[in-house]
């Protein structure tokens, strides 16, 4: 994919600051780089991601906002019609169940991406050394999890660039990856994460499994998930949720039975085609 680099402003010395976890990191504007230059055109309304689950089958939603998602390199489906599953958990915080998860993709083999936050990379160091050294996708969920649309340009960049550059520092590993927070987005947000070179990833499955006050077990888990599993899905799971972390070996050992094949987000289709 080719990316034009151009100065996002002209300015001297525009100085942007983060802090995650008591550390804070300082970039001038002559760091910040990004090729879309002026976003002032672009529209700036956010957009939900919200849809209508079917079962057996990708979910509903309005034709509008899957164009302009894939149209600024996102994507939320497998459109090549294959038995894909593609896993994603995102983490907010930690809530003790990470390590069983990983311990569940480990006994499995199952690859999976894990969207974090500023707070999550700074003090859950050995998981996600643990997620990288066992060749699962450490993506992007910002420094501080703030609804991008409703962020000035200059904010939504750095919430992204400080997350990636601190992963690099603390852990030599690239981000490739974005998912928003709030599962929030504008033309204006998926253009700038575009031209910093991430790919926004969306999903096509979740459910309501981040609420830790009303986890319901295993069982009500595994049946949320399984019907409505589909060709190319990207499923969205909370690691926050005790009931996923004890339905999670059930629902892959199912899936495997009934034909589906879990993959990489690096083997989406749409990454693979760019590489060729």
């Amino acid at each position: 994919m080719k990316k034009l680099l151009i100065f996002l402003m002209t300015l001297s010395l525009s100085v942007m600051t983060c802090s995650c976890g008591g550390r804070t990191s300082v970039q001038t504007s002559s760091d910040m780089q990004t090729g879309g230059g002026d976003y002032s055109a672009l529209d700036s309304t956010g957009s939900g991601w919200g849809f209508v689950r079917v079962k057996g089958a990708p979910p509903e939603l309005p034709q509008s906002q899957v164009d302009m998602l894939e149209s600024r390199n996102g994507v939320y489906l497998d459109h090549s019609g294959e038995k894909s599953l593609y896993l994603t958990f995102d983490e907010g915080y930690e809530n003790g169940f990470t390590p069983v998860i990983l311990d569940v993709l480990a006994k499995t083999q199952t690859p999976a991406a894990f969207f974090v936050t500023g707070p999550y990379l700074e003090k859950q160091g050995p998981l996600i050394q643990r997620m990288i050294n066992e060749g699962h996708i450490v993506g992007n969920h910002t420094v501080h999890h703030l609804n991008l649309p409703k962020q000035p340009v200059e904010t939504v960049i750095s919430e992204i660039t400080e997350l990636n550059d601190r992963c690099r520092e603390l852990y030599g590993y690239e981000m490739k990856y974005m998912r928003p927070p709030e599962g929030e987005f504008s033309e204006r947000t998926l253009a700038v994460t575009s031209d910093l070179g991430m790919k926004t990833v969306m999903w096509s499955f979740a459910y309501k499994d981040w609420d830790v006050n009303t986890q319901k077990g295993a069982d009500y888990a595994y049946e949320s998930v399984m019907p409505y599993l589909h060709d190319g899905a990207v499923i969205l799971l909370h690691a926050v949720s005790s009931d996923n972390a004890s339905a999670l070996e059930s629902i892959i050992n199912a899936a495997r039975q009934q034909g589906f094949v879990f993959r990489s987000l690096d083997e989406l289709p749409q990454n693979t085609e760019q590489e060729n």
